[in-house]
């Protein structure tokens, strides 16, 4: 009884300091959040009342949804498809490449492998805008510009290097000695690879396959560059078209896609939420 009465009394100060946290943090995420409640709500006003001042809609206009979903001469449908088929791809591509050179980087010994490994670290500091025109130069020459080739294929060659880097440390955290056993019962690096290593790595994988959905997902830059027939447009590049065919004053249509565009990368967000949490703890604490 003593016990739980200290327990108790331990807890409560704690708990008050928790509270108070929390009260400093709610002013932050009204902030953080405010945008997205506008977003939303304005996809349910009127055009003449969307710069209004109100966050909630005086009446909704629910047909801005069929509106803006038929707004241009291919359905928004269509734009959610290529966005799917783009984004499967790319995790894909990334699941494969970055956890075997990961493998590769964590537990395999080859020569250069320190050098190759602080070439991929700094390669992480290295502004995107400085690849561009090398790259877009290749693509060309390759006769890849106007196709999908160019978003999906480096995902396939290990271009991220932050993945990388994150399987690298789930893989040395794996005790040496399920490696030595392998080893010894004759097991090849490709079957160590699929049978001990994907397994054990999985937070790593569902961190790596959820950022790489929400990265390729929201990409416009990119697709704007290498995307040039409208029947490629994803998502991104589907609110732009929009803009071009109707104008600037359908804003409630085009916000109203903006919100269906999200609804993906939240679901996606709030299901494996746990999993992003779980692999950037457990990185931080066992690398």
């Amino acid at each position: 009884m003593i016990r739980a009465l200290d327990a108790g009394l331990a807890r409560g100060p704690h708990r008050r300091r928790i509270s108070r946290l929390h009260l400093l943090l709610l002013p932050m995420v009204v902030i953080m959040i405010y945008p997205l409640l506008w977003l939303v709500g304005s996809s349910l006003k009127p055009a003449d009342s969307v710069f209004s001042g109100s966050l909630l809609p005086r009446s909704f206009e629910w047909n801005n949804y069929s509106r803006g979903w038929n707004a241009v001469d291919l359905s928004f449908g269509k734009f959610f498809v290529n966005s799917i088929v783009l984004c499967t791809v790319a995790v894909i591509g990334n699941l494969i490449s970055c956890s075997m050179a990961g493998y590769a980087f964590g537990q395999l010994r080859f020569r250069f492998k320190k050098v190759l490994f602080a070439i991929m670290l700094g390669s992480i500091m290295l502004p995107s805008n400085a690849t561009l025109i090398p790259q877009y130069l290749l693509f060309n020459q390759l006769n890849w510009t106007g196709t999908i080739l160019p978003l999906v294929a480096p995902k396939f060659l290990a271009v991220d290097a932050f993945f990388i880097f994150l399987v690298v440390q789930f893989v040395r955290s794996l005790p040496a000695e399920l490696f030595e056993a392998a080893v010894m019962d004759g097991a090849s690096p490709l079957r160590i690879y699929w049978t001990i290593v994907l397994p054990l790595i999985k937070p790593a994988l569902v961190t790596t396959a959820i950022f790489t959905f929400i990265w390729v997902w929201n990409d416009f830059f990119t697709q704007l560059i290498y995307l040039t027939s409208p029947d490629q447009y994803t998502v991104p590049l589907g609110l732009r078209l929009f803009l071009d065919a109707t104008g600037g004053s359908q804003y409630g249509p085009m916000f109203a896609m903006a919100t269906l565009a999200l609804i993906p990368v939240t679901v996606v967000f709030v299901i494996f939420q746990r999993f992003i949490v779980e692999g950037v703890v457990t990185t931080g604490i066992k690398g």
